[in-house]
């Protein structure tokens, strides 16, 4: 691990994803071990799935316990149902909650599918505040900048919401749904203050096609166009790099 000089993000890139990946279960372990209470904001995906074998490898090893942890996930499609194959809901529970102790009872997710989103996302920001904040969130960053689902153009304060995706955040889906038709249009996210309201950020960004947006996160203007800049400027944020995604540093 080395650190980017003169970032405005403390950035570190690893040689390979396994140090990365003990690195951030390192600060999760610490949290969960010393608080009794510890809530986590958990991102899906191929970004952070090292992280939670890695947690998982940890509980089977060490005993590593999360039964007192709480979770809230970052978002989840639109119109899916809790058990299609693609929905965020499942596939925490397959790559995370299925290999750990976690309590169902103090896991949340989006209501997705609620007839009233509005006040779904409302519910949901009261739940991460009756939690008491979230400690630790994980993050990683969409090609477009995106953050959770907060698309290019989504404001510094927006909160928990139904949203517009992208077309490349569909394309970028289309793979595993199969074809792009069968990507779903629409998703609720937590918002970009909801986000920047976590005591830690500590954001993952993998691979060749990400050095350009991380790039930009580090470099550009911050503004709607670009939401991952918002990120800069959190008091306790950290930005996780392999080396391609390091490689336009």
């Amino acid at each position: 691990m080395r650190p980017i000089v003169d970032s405005p993000i403390p950035t570190f890139v690893f040689d390979d994803r396994e140090e990365l990946a003990r690195t951030l279960a390192d600060e999760v372990e610490a949290l969960v071990t010393r608080s009794q209470g510890a809530v986590l904001g958990l991102a899906t995906g191929s970004t952070p799935i090292d992280a939670y074998r890695e947690f998982a490898r940890r509980r089977r090893v060490n005993g590593l316990s999360f039964a007192r942890a709480t979770t809230f996930n970052l978002d989840e499609f639109v119109g899916l149902g809790a058990e299609h194959a693609q929905s965020f809901r499942r596939w925490t529970r397959e790559n995370l909650f299925e290999h750990v102790d976690f309590d169902p009872a103090r896991t949340h997710f989006p209501d997705a599918d609620a007839h009233d989103r509005a006040a779904a996302s409302r519910e949901y920001e009261d739940a991460i505040r009756a939690a008491g904040g979230i400690d630790l969130q994980i993050l990683g960053i969409g090609r477009n900048g995106h953050v959770g689902f907060n698309e290019p153009g989504s404001d510094r304060d927006s909160r928990t919401r139904a949203v517009e995706l992208h077309p490349w955040t569909r394309e970028d889906a289309a793979k595993s749904f199969g074809s792009m038709e069968f990507v779903p249009l629409r998703a609720i996210t937590m918002g970009v203050a909801t986000i920047l309201d976590a005591r830690r950020l500590r954001v993952i960004a993998l691979g060749a096609k990400k050095a350009e947006i991380v790039r930009q996160t580090l470099r550009a203007s911050q503004s709607r166009a670009l939401p991952s800049t918002w990120l800069r400027g959190h008091a306790d944020v950290r930005l996780y790099l392999d080396l391609d995604a390091a490689s336009s540093l």
